[in-house]
């Protein structure tokens, strides 16, 4: 990986988590939805779980690579 100057992320399907502010979250290499309200999501990664937390949380979109969740996002902690 080093030598090639290739992302770890991409070679090892590591999910990819960006945040804009307090109020969208994208994802990326997720595998699948655990659990879904308007206070918690929980994502299934590849290695871990993934716990967001907030109010008014939605999901804006989402395909099988990515998705986009948007409301007032208070954590985001790995399990």
């Amino acid at each position: 990986m080093e030598s090639l100057k290739l992302p770890k992320d991409s070679l090892l399907g590591a999910s990819i988590i960006t945040v804009t502010g307090n109020t969208d979250i994208f994802v990326e290499n997720y595998k699948g939805i655990l659990e879904y309200s308007n206070e918690l999501i929980l994502l299934q990664g590849r290695n871990c779980k993934i716990e967001l937390k907030g109010k008014r949380l939605n999901i804006a979109y989402y395909t099988n690579e990515d998705m986009k969740i948007c409301g007032c996002i208070d954590s985001v902690r790995f399990l």
